[in-house]
């Protein structure tokens, strides 16, 4: 039996089907979703992303794969290192460029370690860290992991940093009341006058999927999404490009919940599709409706979920606001190796300290349940 460690850097050298029957079927991990980040130029050497596909093959075939990026920033990242960053710069010490191991811009947990065995997926760590010391790179890091990926990068010494992010998880429920019922009544009154005021604005919705999403919702969506990051003094992480490129190729896994008046689009969802969850990721509208964010983002995606048997809706990172919206505190990891002794171990004594803060917000967040 021969084994081979080995990069590529593009998804062109890698067929669709083999780095696919490792990716646990996640579409944010397929060869689809990444290949469009790649080709689109959304994530490339120009905007700060270099690819580089680590690749365990046996016998010739592809039994191992691990999306990194070599890193000249942190943006796009949703887990915040900038202080790390600064303490090396004031060492005179460079923090860039570092390793990454992350589906680009989404904050969304599932596998970086693509492998069927632990073994496999602990040899793809402990190669990825070779890689950053033999070519001088500061650190490593592996962005939202699954849990089986967190095994082996304990295994291989990773150190752990914690965040929490809002999930909503369907009790078996059969229609949108019976979500509503369980809530307190004071959480259940608000959400339902945030409803009537959509309403009564003359907003409606339709879901679309795949091959009913026509080129003029996908444009329209694309016009929503860029005003929400121009109204922030920001250009958009992804281009038109990269949503064309998944619509042609992944289009039964995108959902967009467009909203409409009098048959005219005011505001649109983009969401994705998985085997069991659903992921809420962008969304963006043309004029300012009381409560319109709410229902297009989160209670629409909520109702998608109860209508289609789907468990879990995830909403994206941050926003202590989605637990008044039924949606409750989970919580997420990244997984870390520092190069220099010296500031792995003060990051290690930061991320102890971290992580009991962390804990604790996180229990405080349970007590505030909007749930009875």
């Amino acid at each position: 039996m021969t084994e081979e460690l080995s990069l590529a850097r593009t998804l062109d050298d890698i067929a669709p089907e083999e780095w696919n029957a490792l990716a646990k079927g996640h579409p944010l991990a397929s060869h689809a979703f990444l290949h469009a980040l790649e080709a689109s130029g959304c994530a490339s050497l120009e905007t700060g992303w270099d690819p580089h596909y680590l690749l365990l093959k046996r016998n010739g075939q592809l039994a191992g794969a691990m999306p990194l990026f070599v890193k000249y920033h942190s943006r796009g990242e949703y887990v915040f290192d900038h202080a790390w960053a600064r303490a090396f710069m004031q060492h005179n010490l460079p923090y860039y460029p570092k390793l990454l191991s992350a589906i680009p811009f989404s904050p969304v947990p599932g596998p970086r370690l693509l492998a069927r065995s632990p073994a496999d997926r602990t040899m793809l760590a402990q190669a990825a860290v070779s890689l950053a010391q033999q070519n001088a790179l500061s650190s490593l890091h592996i962005l939202f992991p699954d849990d089986a990926d967190q095994a082996a990068l304990r295994e291989a010494g990773f150190m752990f940093r914690e965040t929490v992010q809002f999930h909503w998880h369907n009790n078996n429920y059969g229609t949108i009341d019976d979500f509503l019922a369980g809530m307190t009544q004071q959480k259940r009154k608000k959400l339902k006058q945030d409803r009537k005021k959509v309403a009564a604005a003359g907003i409606t919705f339709k879901w679309l999927r795949g091959n009913e999403i026509t080129a003029d919702d996908l444009a329209f969506f694309y016009r929503c999404y860029e005003r929400t990051y121009h109204e922030h003094g920001n250009a958009p992480y992804l281009n038109a490009d990269f949503f064309e490129r998944i619509w042609r190729t992944m289009g039964d896994q995108l959902l967009l919940v467009l909203a409409h008046r009098d048959e005219t689009p005011v505001a649109c969802a983009f969401n994705i599709i998985g085997e069991e969850r659903l992921y809420g990721r962008y969304w963006g509208t043309t004029e300012f409706v009381s409560g319109l964010h709410f229902e297009t983002c989160y209670l629409q995606a909520i109702e998608y979920c109860i209508a289609h048997q789907i468990k879990v809706f995830e909403g994206g990172a941050q926003g202590e606001h989605k637990l008044s919206r039924g949606m409750l505190p989970v919580k997420t990891w990244s997984a870390h190796w520092v190069r220099d002794a010296r500031f792995a171990q003060a990051i290690a004594n930061f991320l102890d300290e971290e992580t009991r803060a962390v804990d604790h917000y996180a229990e405080a967040l349970v007590e505030h349940s909007p749930f009875r």
